[in-house]
């Protein structure tokens, strides 16, 4: 019996191809689960009165992620920005995730910005951030709401992503603390509170900033955030599936041929 052998370099080719192959099996595997960990939008149907959420990972896997937490005291809502994209940002994400989930299931009436100040304490603690130099200086940014049931009260507290409310047409943006969640170069501070007053009709977004750090095909300059403000502004009145189409043709538009450069996240809603 004759057995052909592959030659060397088609023997290394074919390592290589079955190396790339599994690696993407795991990648895609991992999105999965990642994607199991956010909310599903059939539950988030019953929750909010309109809704969409933009999510368009860099990779198979996303740094960015959203969170709703619904009980019978209070609705909590998030957007989050981890440091990097990818296999790191994503199991960044999961740990804020798990980090969130814990605080709001062992409390009840609690403030938006006291999240914010126990999830620092986690992740400065479950990734070693005592001060050091050599210390990761990984981190999260997040944009957080609460809104109690049964006072209607509606609490933001921002760690560099803000908060931006549509009413009848007219734009306000409710600013973050310049602060993260982790490890900050300058002296810690509490989070700020801000109370936030609703009408019906009222449209509510929070980002990453990955759509306004996006660099255009023509421009080769960024998106920019007054730049989001103002397509934001200009979709008021429509529903929410349409804004989602209009944000995601803009960025895509914007994008070209370039390459993606962030995880980008854009959740609107309507209470």
């Amino acid at each position: 019996m004759t057995i052909k052998h592959q030659n060397n370099s088609d023997f290394v080719s074919t390592i290589h191809d079955t190396g790339i192959d599994d690696h993407l099996a795991s990648l895609r595997y991992a999105g999965i689960i990642q994607k199991a960990l956010l909310p599903d939008p059939e539950l988030l149907k019953g929750i909010f009165s309109d809704f969409f959420v933009l999510f368009l990972p860099r990779d198979i896997v996303s740094g960015d992620f959203y969170y709703v937490f619904n009980n019978r005291h209070s609705l909590c809502i998030a957007a989050g920005d981890c440091t990097g994209h990818g296999v790191p940002g994503a199991l960044l994400s999961i740990l804020g995730i798990s980090f969130l989930n814990d605080i709001l299931q062992s409390r009840s009436n609690i403030k938006a910005n006291r999240v914010l100040n126990l999830m620092r304490e986690k992740v400065m603690k479950a990734l070693h951030q005592t001060g050091d130099k050599s210390v990761t200086k990984d981190s999260i940014d997040i944009a957080l709401c609460i809104i109690d049931h049964n006072s209607g009260k509606f609490q933001f507290s921002g760690a560099y992503r803000p908060l931006i409310r549509m009413r009848n047409g007219e734009l306000t943006e409710f600013r973050a603390d310049k602060m993260t969640i982790g490890l900050a170069p300058l002296k810690e501070h509490p989070f700020t509170n801000q109370s936030v007053d609703t009408l019906p009709g009222d449209s509510f977004y929070i980002f990453s900033d990955g759509f306004s750090d996006q660099f255009g095909e023509q421009s080769d300059k960024k998106f920019k955030h007054k730049h989001l403000r103002r397509v934001i502004e200009s979709m008021a009145g429509f529903p929410m599936m349409r804004q989602k189409e209009i944000l995601e043709v803009t960025f895509n538009e914007w994008k070209g041929n370039t390459q993606q450069i962030d995880d980008v996240l854009v959740f609107g809603f309507q209470l």
